[in-house]
């Protein structure tokens, strides 16, 4: 197992590019079953209309905006965040549609095949870039995740891989989903995507640590921390042949809802 990653060795050593290999949709990379697993069920939440409000806070976005796609289509502002600055800064250049952005049209043009209007890509892509509002600095440890910025109470709270990489153990995670609790109005929704018995990721050379997660911790933590699980799915990792990269064993999908002030 890795040691635990520090936020300050995140700062220091997470490389954006490297991680946006994973990324290079339709390469064959590690990324793409996880991906294909997460943009079917964004789309199936939000695009569907099932999901919808006024304001989505997504924590620890990473360097990446595939999460976006479809939930643009059900909430006015979107507001991206994450710990790392250059990821942040990745963010924002593809946002300012600068020079040296990554691409991320192969993703974009299947995430709009999956919601039956393909052709409409440019528009998904300007109508991403409209909804997003803010791209702030995020700690999940912290009471407010998003100090030292106070938002009001969202609609709905979005994270994909965080919780695994930000908490060393299940104390630290049911603390950080009552920090999260903080940031939803009472009755809204949670989503959190990631991967199950995960215990390290690489990004370029360097190891990075993973909570190992199982349904149970998972449900039974939000379960503490307010939450009422609505909906839960998980999938078996079908790649066997890049166990050196990730040792995650599933993906999970869960739609959860704030039933009560942690």
């Amino acid at each position: 197992m890795a040691e635990f990653t520090s936020r300050e060795v995140y700062q220091a050593e997470f490389d954006p590019r490297s991680y946006l290999e994973y990324f290079q949709f339709g390469a064959g990379t590690l990324g793409d079953e996880a991906i294909e697993f997460y943009l079917k069920h964004l789309c199936k939440i939000f695009a569907s209309g099932r999901l919808k409000g006024d304001t989505l806070i997504d924590l620890a976005s990473g360097p990446t905006i595939h999460q976006f796609l479809s939930a643009c289509e059900s909430f006015g502002s979107i507001v991206a965040s994450d710990p790392v600055e250059r990821n942040r800064r990745e963010i924002e250049m593809w946002l300012k549609n600068k020079p040296g952005a990554f691409d991320w049209t192969p993703v974009v043009k299947y995430v709009c095949e999956l919601e039956g209007n393909r052709d409409k890509w440019a528009e998904k892509e300007a109508k991403v870039r409209r909804t997003i509002q803010q791209v702030l600095y995020c700690d999940v440890l912290q009471s407010n995740p998003l100090a030292p910025v106070s938002l009001p109470p969202a609609d709905c709270v979005l994270a994909v891989e965080c919780l695994e990489a930000a908490c060393k153990d299940l104390d630290t995670l049911r603390a950080a989903l009552k920090n999260i609790s903080s940031l939803l109005k009472l009755g809204g929704a949670l989503v959190l995507e990631g991967i199950l018995g995960c215990s390290f990721y690489i990004v370029g050379s360097r190891k990075f640590s993973s909570l190992v997660l199982t349904e149970k911790s998972l449900r039974d933590a939000l379960h503490a921390a307010g939450f009422a699980v609505v909906e839960y799915e998980a999938e078996p990792r079908f790649d066997k042949d890049m166990l050196d990269a990730c040792d995650f064993s599933d993906k999970y999908f869960l739609l959860a809802r704030k039933e009560k002030e942690a």
